[in-house]
């Protein structure tokens, strides 16, 4: 499978929304995507200061132009609505967001007051909280687990109660449920990256601090972002530039892209399409799309400014990032045409003996089978 963007888009959050965006961290995880079920508009929700706004932003097809090395040139767009999300009030910078994905008829993206919880640190905020993100399990939308970098704790919620606290060797900087560790459910493993480690933890194991297994990475290099695959692999990015696959059943690493990035990596996404793809964000505006088993960039984009929020939408190849210059930029990713056209030719050829009984000329199977990496058996 070969994928291609669709389409890149570029619009403007309105200066009467927010007029100065509140300075981000590193990790820029204050931008959240969701793309309405008929595909033609994308809910982007950021976060500046103590507030959540909303914004509505049409898909509608467009071409991709392409500059030099597959760097997309983006096409400007309107933003369609915009708004500010109804939640509870918060009492300092918001750091985080992120969108659990659940299965609904509801597209409009209206709040739900019945779903809201509001819950203070366990120290009851006693010194700095320094927030490092925040992730929701996939199989148990009102599990979410939160780290915090100072006090090197990791503390998980069902909804507003504290399920497990996990302390961690050094400051933890991401954290993701994997989806198909082999280990058990899936919400019950957490990969973190904390400084130059890559660390699993089982919420149901009460030895060693619930910690399944430690992988050290180059010593200084810290790891600034984490995924996981619906295969189960891991991925690490950082201050190397290199992103590491790991098979989390043998702990050991499948695969090293060393030097993708220009400079350090702080955001890091399978692709829902075909997870041999990954969505790579570095701190120098670029956004690059590549296969990682070939060390094969695909495309790439690249922001106006520093990123205050990275994010790829969870059951879709949407990815999206906003600049402190206010300008958001949306990619969205599908399988590449002629992908598709071999797939339809297939089915044709697979058909045409139950309604034809004319046999297909040889010269027939020789073309199909050049063009397959594995050959089809007859």
């Amino acid at each position: 499978m070969v994928l291609e963007a669709r389409s890149l888009r570029k619009a403007v959050v309105p200066s009467t929304l927010i007029e100065n965006p509140s300075p981000g961290n590193l990790q820029s995880t204050r931008l959240a995507l969701h793309v309405n079920e008929d595909g033609s508009s994308c809910l982007v929700y950021i976060a500046s200061g103590c507030h959540v706004y909303k914004l509505l932003i049409p898909m509608d097809n467009s071409s991709v132009r392409k500059g030099k090395e597959s760097l997309l040139i983006p096409v400007q767009t309107q933003v369609m609505d915009s708004s500010l999300v109804n939640r509870c009030p918060h009492r300092s910078e918001i750091q985080s967001i992120v969108l659990s994905e659940t299965e609904s008829p509801d597209t409009s993206g209206k709040d739900i007051d019945q779903l809201t919880y509001s819950v203070l640190p366990r120290d009851s905020g006693v010194g700095e909280g320094s927030w490092a993100g925040l992730c929701f399990s996939r199989s148990q939308w009102s599990m979410a687990a939160v780290a915090r970098s100072f006090c090197k704790s990791i503390d998980v919620y069902d909804q507003d109660i504290h399920v497990r606290s996990l302390h961690t060797l050094w400051y933890p900087s991401s954290l993701n449920f994997l989806e198909n560790s082999g280990h058990g459910s899936e919400n019950s493993i957490l990969a973190v990256a904390e400084g130059c480690q890559l660390t699993l933890w089982d919420l149901r194991m009460k030895e060693n601090g619930g910690c399944l297994q430690r992988i050290s990475g180059s010593l200084g290099d810290i790891f600034y972002a984490v995924c996981s695959s619906p295969t189960g692999n891991v991925a690490v990015g950082g201050a190397d530039r290199t992103v590491t696959i790991y098979d989390p059943r043998r702990w050991s690493p499948i695969s090293r892209w060393v030097h993708c990035s220009k400079y350090e990596i702080t955001g890091l996404a399978f692709s829902s399409l075909d997870p041999d793809y990954i969505y790579i964000q570095g701190v120098d505006y670029e956004v690059l799309c590549g296969q990682w088993k070939e060390y094969e960039k695909v495309f790439s984009f690249r922001g106006d400014s520093n990123w205050l929020g990275f994010s790829k939408c969870c059951n879709r190849d949407v990815v999206g990032g906003w600049c402190d210059s206010g300008s958001i930029f949306m990619a969205d990713v599908g399988v590449k045409e002629s992908e598709i056209n071999m797939g339809n030719t297939c089915y044709q050829f697979f058909k045409q003996p139950f309604d034809n009984p004319v046999k297909p000329p040889l010269n027939f199977f020789k073309k199909l089978i050049s063009r397959t990496r594995h050959p089809p058996r007859f």
